[in-house]
């Protein structure tokens, strides 16, 4: 391990570039990142690790962009004459791959469907590196894996420095809230200051272990895009005593610009640097987990062990003998149910019916929550080892009614039925991420293939949610 890392989280507004804004909209996060690449300058690194999120990401893979080389412009955002030219470090890129599928985390160069490079990656290259061919570098997506494989990612990447002897600085690239202010082109939610009031705290604190508590929901509903590279910074000053440094933040036009600089310190003469903060991060996470897992809701509890069930033997499981397991609603009525699955707070699988088809609930949780695991098209089958990182929602719906168009909605309080001849889409209400009626009835609309001009009926249904 080295002594010393370096690791800096930026955002990336194409405005504070200037020759595509005017260089004075963001004026505090530019002269943070002017603090930034003074700092790297002393250091001195032969190569510079971005992270971006706006690179290729996959759901179940970290993509290392490939090749000796790469260029992109600013023509996106009407300015392609500023342009870039990178050389790549080859040998660490690989090394970083091979590093993290020892470490059973897929990973590598992949899929590359773009060698150009993103906004993610030039706005920090533009202030970071002296001269668009001054250093090398390695450009890295993020994936759909829990925010701990980001940590544990972040780990092999150091490791892999560590290995070919090379002097690296981590840059990881994103903007916070997304959604701070009404006026703003992506609107208010109450959870956007929230999370950057809780990111703020747990950077100013280098608190990563609190940091990475947080509830993926509370991200999903901020819109932020820079948590998951936060989550692999941590990662890669594992074992070392952090020392944290917010350099600005500011949220104009509704989004919030965090610039944070950061240096790891590991004393070889005593300690050897702070013990490695994975295994408490591993303990929290089964912690959280066995709380969801020991629910008394009997409509979640039968949810999982008829999943549980189905998984480890391949078969259906029929509702528990004892009535006490299933209450009589369970067990004399009848509705449609869905069954959602989430996977350290991300979706690994939802089926559901919006009209009964058997004979009563208890009945349409386990088929749908068979389903949910093994049937979702979106999604592979669950397997036996995934058990433990799952939570489970059960839905019931109420009957639809037709309605006379959007303003009899509600995007928290009602679900959403689109009809188009035999083509029908559903969604659920109080989803994270869909604020609107507008975002309802769309997302509604691609499920069940019908175009927005094509005449189609509404309904809304309430849904008792248990989870």
């Amino acid at each position: 391990m080295k002594e010393k890392q370096k690791a800096f989280l930026v955002p990336h507004p194409p405005l504070i570039v200037p020759g595509i804004g005017k260089g004075g909209e963001i004026p505090g996060t530019r002269r943070a990142y002017v603090q930034a690449a003074e700092e790297i300058n002393r250091e001195n690194p032969e190569t510079i690790i971005i992270v971006s999120p706006h690179s290729a990401c996959y759901a179940d893979y970290f993509h290392i962009s490939p090749g000796t080389s790469a260029s992109g412009d600013f023509g996106l955002f009407r300015a392609p004459h500023i342009r870039f030219s990178v050389e790549y470090d080859e040998e660490l890129a690989g090394c970083i791959g091979k590093t993290a599928e020892k470490a059973g985390i897929p990973a590598g160069k992949l899929g590359e469907r773009d060698a150009g490079l993103d906004h993610g990656t030039m706005v920090p290259l533009y202030f970071l590196s002296p001269s668009p061919h001054a250093r090398r570098i390695i450009r890295i997506g993020l994936s759909g894996f829990p925010l701990i494989d980001h940590y544990r990612f972040g780990m092999c990447i150091r490791d892999a420095a560590d290995t070919v002897g090379r002097a690296v600085v981590l840059a990881a690239s994103g903007d916070m809230s997304h959604k701070l202010s009404a006026d703003g082109p992506y609107g208010f939610a109450k959870e956007g200051p929230e999370h950057d009031a809780f990111v703020k705290d747990c950077v100013a604190n280098a608190d990563f272990r609190r940091l990475l508590s947080i509830d993926p929901a509370l991200c999903e509903r901020a819109a932020e895009c820079g948590f998951r590279s936060l989550a692999v910074l941590a990662g890669f000053l594992d074992g070392m005593t952090v020392r944290a440094r917010a350099l600005h933040y500011e949220c104009p036009f509704g989004v919030g610009y965090l610039t944070a600089a950061f240096s790891g310190h590991a004393d070889r003469a005593s300690t050897g640097g702070a013990p490695s903060l994975l295994p408490l991060l591993l303990a929290d996470k089964k912690a959280r987990l066995a709380q969801k897992r020991g629910t008394d809701d009997p409509y979640v509890r039968l949810a999982i062990d008829a999943v549980e069930y189905f998984v480890r033997t391949g078969k259906t499981t029929a509702p528990p003998a004892r009535p006490k397991d299933v209450p009589a609603g369970m067990r004399e009525k009848r509705a449609g149910v869905f069954v959602s699955i989430k996977k350290d707070g991300v979706l690994r699988g939802c089926i559901g019916t919006i009209a009964p088809v058997h004979k009563n609930i208890a009945l349409e949780i386990i088929e749908n929550g068979v389903s949910a695991a093994s049937r979702d098209p979106r999604f592979p089958r669950i397997t036996e080892e995934e058990l433990e990182s799952l939570s489970y929602s059960v839905d019931v719906l109420a009957p639809p009614e037709p309605i006379g168009g959007p303003d009899e909605l509600d995007a928290v309080k009602y679900g959403v039925i689109v009809s188009c001849g035999n083509r029908r889409g559903l969604l659920l209400p109080n989803l994270d991420g869909v604020d609107t009626v507008q975002e309802q009835i769309s997302i509604a609309l691609r499920k069940g293939g019908i175009q927005p001009h094509e005449p189609y009926t509404l309904e809304r249904f309430e849904v008792t949610r248990h989870t």
